[in-house]
């Protein structure tokens, strides 16, 4: 088997299953492990898949994005953590923008409802969640629906949020980096995102160290632009304090 070849099922794999095994891969293709290792470093060098501890998982670009239905089968425990830490920084926000995903949606339903609160999300799920608590006051973005991840975009939901001062957001996205800032696949989906971040006094994002030196196609926000990032203790303390340098307070779950 030729090497791209080899290359383009180590990536089928990456992207079909949400990771690789360096193990079972090279038995499944009848080479060594190290061939398989050396396959997957040119395909981080690519962007395409990152390396793990034993495998590598795959990075989401213009072409390939995971669903809802991957999402929240991933990293839940940290996912939990990090929605706990995030929603204790509310303080006394009142209007609160939930952004698409699971991730923010654990954020919203860790929210205290006590007090009245308006949720602006363009996340069906989102919506449906927080519109059972009866001191929540639920806005759901028009738009059109994207079956990814049950979320609105185009611009009948960017005109909306352009019609509104909001306190807080809590905000996603596919990759984070230094270099790029905040990153997302669909140019529709950061166009909603940069808006209700433009339309929002705070701004907190919210995500898994595997987001971390991840760059996808579209970027719509900087680092600098971040009052806090609420992520969980697999970022390193090194790579945290690198963040911290560029303005944002950042918190490992």
């Amino acid at each position: 088997m030729r090497a791209e070849e080899r290359k383009r099922r180590i990536l089928a794999r990456a992207r079909a299953d949400g990771r690789v095994d360096v193990v079972e891969m090279a038995q499944e293709l009848r080479v060594a492990p190290e061939t398989v290792r050396r396959d997957l470093r040119v395909l981080d060098e690519h962007g395409l898949v990152r390396r793990t501890h034993g495998g590598g998982v795959p990075v989401e670009s213009a072409g390939f994005e995971t669903g809802l239905r991957f999402r929240a089968g991933s990293h839940v425990p940290e996912k939990r953590r990090i929605a706990k830490a995030a929603a204790e920084r509310l303080d006394d926000a009142e209007t609160v923008f939930i952004d698409e995903g699971y991730t923010p949606q654990l954020v919203a339903e860790a929210l205290p409802t006590t007090n009245p609160l308006t949720i602006i999300t363009a996340s069906l799920p989102t919506a449906a969640a927080m519109s059972e608590h009866p001191s929540c006051t639920v806005l759901l973005l028009g738009g059109r629906v994207r079956g990814h991840t049950l979320a609105t975009v185009d611009h009948w939901t960017t005109r909306m949020l352009g019609e509104m001062v909001i306190d807080l957001a809590y905000i996603g996205a596919n990759g984070i980096s230094r270099e790029h800032g905040l990153t997302t696949p669909d140019p529709a989906v950061g166009a909603v995102k940069a808006k209700a971040l433009s339309a929002s006094r705070r701004k907190i994002f919210v995500g898994t160290h595997t987001k971390f030196g991840v760059s996808s196609f579209h970027r719509f926000a900087e680092v600098s632009d971040l009052e806090a990032v609420v992520t969980d203790s697999g970022l390193s303390a090194h790579e945290a304090h690198r963040y911290t340098l560029l303005g944002p307070k950042v918190i490992r779950a």
